[in-house]
Order: structure tokens, then sequence, then C-alpha cells
């Protein structure tokens, strides 16, 4: 696996694909630096080398050129957290990107207009891909968050830097990390798979089912599961068409001689409110007319339990509704559980939209030992399919 490390950028352009797709406030400000800070050792690395970095990236979806999806927005936030002064060029290709790279020196850093202002990013167009590929000697992916997807700048970008390609370390991180707890880890391994449907997570639990020794379900989905056994869940979130495939996943996990554990008790409310009545109840015995939004304590408690005996430990997805804070606790419980084990030498891996943010929420991201930056990425990584972005690097 080539990566950063494998180059000296002395007197090199590096052009590098990053994932500055942040979030914005309705004043243009940037409201979470996750991503800007981790390109940041890339780009430095570049610097200290005696390079030069010419940077590009999409934000949002945009349909053609749209100013709220400018990446001028970004410059500042950028400057900020890199802590050198980014240069800024209205367009990703073209006569001005031209002539800006040209005036490039070593130690500086270029970033390059929102790709997706060109349709063909997203169609994986070579001939857009190739323009693009001028802007570089070297080409670094540091992208995990679109690595998923066989865009111009991703994958296809690649073919044109023959021996001159590499991963960043963000990428390498992530490529680490998961390969870490799927083909390289300390057992036992436990998965908590946590959100709303077993059909999102179903791929995920086909590829680790043989890998890991323990499955934690929690969220919406623990509902199909308990449905599918019998139990009562008045009006919690169910999927009716996947009450088979629950039963199917358990007799699979039999089979593989791997544990799964539901929740045993919930807290549940009368109405999908933070100000809704509540009582904690057996999870199979819901009355109608409630409805399951967190995990009970016994539950906690024997995740926990679970969890101290692990020795690398993937987490994807909350276990309740943890955005109202009556029904945080059985997320904050878990992440406590993590920490603790990571603390004692646990190996632990977030990843995935809602688990990522309720790990920055209560203040877990350093108590983990890698916290994911891509979604989607992350997911189909899980599920054991090749990411475009990833394969281009390795051809």
């Amino acid at each position: 696996m080539k990566t950063l490390n494998n180059f000296n950028f002395d007197n090199k352009k590096a052009l590098i694909r990053v994932d500055f797709n942040v979030p914005l406030n309705d004043e243009f400000q940037v409201t979470d630096n996750t991503r800007i800070q981790a390109a940041k050792p890339t780009i430095i690395k570049v610097l200290e080398d005696g390079g030069s970095c010419v940077l590009m990236s999409h934000l949002g979806r945009p349909k053609g050129v749209e100013d709220k999806f400018s990446l001028r927005h970004i410059v500042d936030k950028v400057t900020e957290v890199i802590g050198v002064k980014i240069k800024f060029v209205e367009d990703c290709i073209g006569d001005k990107v031209a002539e800006a790279v040209a005036n490039l020196e070593n130690g500086e850093v270029l970033l390059l207009e929102n790709l997706r202002f060109h349709s063909e990013e997203k169609a994986g167009d070579e001939a857009f891909a190739k323009q693009l590929s001028q802007w570089g000697d070297i080409y670094v992916n540091d992208a995990f968050g679109t690595a998923h997807r066989a865009h111009a700048s991703t994958a296809v970008i690649a073919q044109f830097f023959e021996g001159n390609k590499c991963f960043g370390s963000l990428l390498a991180k992530e490529i680490e990390s998961i390969n870490k707890v799927l083909n390289d880890s300390q057992k036992p391994v436990t998965a908590i798979l946590g959100g709303a449907k077993v059909s999102s997570k179903i791929g995920i639990v086909e590829n680790i089912i043989e890998k890991v020794d323990h499955i934690i379900i929690g969220g919406g989905m623990t509902f199909t599961f308990v449905k599918a056994l019998g139990g009562k869940i008045g009006n919690s979130l169910v999927e009716d068409d996947k009450l088979q495939l629950a039963l199917d996943i358990l007799k699979l996990a039999e089979e593989k001689n791997t544990k799964i554990h539901l929740p045993v008790d919930a807290v549940i409310a009368d109405v999908f409110s933070n100000d809704a009545n509540t009582q904690i109840v057996d999870t199979k015995e819901i009355p109608d007319g409630w409805m399951g939004l967190d995990v009970g304590p016994k539950t906690s408690e024997n995740f926990a339990q679970v969890i101290a005996e692990s020795k690398t430990i993937l987490w994807n997805g909350p276990l309740g509704v943890f955005e109202m804070e009556n029904f945080s606790k059985g997320t904050i419980e878990l992440g406590n559980a993590i920490a603790k084990a990571t603390e004692n030498g646990a190996f632990s891996l977030v990843g995935g939209g809602d688990s990522v943010a309720a790990v920055k929420q209560f203040g877990f991201a350093d108590k983990v030992s890698y916290v994911s930056t891509g979604g989607g990425a992350m997911l189909e990584s899980l599920e054991g399919k090749t990411l475009p972005g990833i394969e281009a690097i390795l051809k």
C-alpha cells in the first residue's frame, strides 16, 4: 500500500483529493471542521518536504454553479486550521487554474473551486479527470468520505499518475483501522449495530458474522428481532417484511458460533417526544400505544459486560433516539463502556453517521481508538465491498 511516506515531495506539486464537504450555517461559516483537521497531516507533510499542494474537493450537491456551495466560503477556516495562507481559484479546470498552478511556489497551498460545479465529476468523465491531472506531479487521495464513489477526482484520475499515486495519511488510517477490525483483530471481537433498520445493516452482518464473536443489536431494528421472536412491541418501529430476515440472521449466528445480544429492557414512550410519558419495561412486553426509544438499565449493564471482555470493538449506530435527552442514556452508557475498554487496551473503531455524531456530542471522540470520517464509505467497507477510490490507488 503506497502512502505519503513512500514519496519525497521536495519541489513537487501534490494534487490532493481532500474531503472538505463540511457543514455551513446560514452565514456560510463552517460549523464542524473535523474533516479539515483530518486533512492537515497530509498537507503539512508535503509542505515540510519542500513541495506545494493543490487541493480539490466537492461541497454539497450543487446543480451547476451555485454560490452557496462555493469553496471560497471555507478558505479562511482552512487557512486557520492548516496554519498556512490558502490561495483560491474560482474553477477547477481551465486557463485560470493553469495560471494559478503555474504560479504556485513550494510551501504554498491552492484550493480549487467545487468539483461538482462540473457534472463530469460525478459522471466519472475521463477527459475531465485528465484535465484535473495536469495540476500535480503526484496524486494523493485523502478523501475517505468519497472513496466509495467512482468519480473523476477519486477513481478515474489515478490512471494518469502511473507510479506517482498514493494514499494520504487519513485514508491510510481508515484502511488500516477497518482492516484491524475485519482481518487482523484481537479476539474477542464485538460489533455494535444500532440504527433504525435491519435492512440497512444486512450487508454488514453477512460480511462480519464469521469474523466477530459478539454482535450487539440496538436502536429501532431491535424491534424487528423482538417481533420475529414473538414479542409484543406496541407502536415501536418495525420492518414487518424483514421478520424472516431477522430469524435468518439469528440462525446464521448460531451456526457460526457468534453470540447475538438483544436488549432485554427498553425505555418506552407514549409519543415520539422528549416530553413524553416514559416507563421501563421488558423489551418483549411493550403495551399497545407505547414505543421503545432507548435501551433500559439492565440492557446497558449486559452490554457493558460484553464490551469489558472485548479486545476489538466496532460501533456502528446508536442504541436509542440520542438526539432527545430522555432517550440518550443507553447510547451514553455504551460510549462509557467502550471508552473504558479502550483505556484497558481494546481497539475501538466508531463509524457511520449517527454513531459519529453521538461520539462527538457526548465527548467520546478522544476516548476511542479511531473515529471514521466517512459514513457511506465506512458502511461499504464493512460490507466487504472494494471501494473505487481505494482500488484506483492499488492498481
